[in-house]
């Protein structure tokens, strides 16, 4: 299993949140088979998300999906992410 996280500031949550619920389908297309989102708790904007692959090429298809970026466009992204994708260790 391969994790992704992507960490980016949003410019309103509650806007962001309706767009990145609205895209359950585009997600599961997309291959993700988990997925969980937080806030900063010093700033409800500041958002982290993860998602898990079965793989490290579907991880990075997903990243480099031009709907993803689209959506995250729409959705108020308010600067550029930071994104990492790691394996499980042990």
């Amino acid at each position: 299993m391969v994790r992704l996280y992507v960490r980016h500031p949003v410019s309103d949550y509650s806007t962001w949140r309706s767009a990145y619920d609205s895209t359950v389908a585009f997600r599961t297309d997309m291959k993700v088979i988990g997925q969980a989102v937080y806030q900063a708790v010093d700033d409800p904007n500041d958002v982290t998300v993860w998602h898990d692959f079965e793989t490290r090429e579907a991880a990075e298809e997903f990243v480099s999906s031009d709907k993803l970026k689209n959506i995250m466009k729409e959705a108020g992204i308010a600067g550029p992410p930071t994104i990492w994708i790691v394996n499980e260790s042990g």
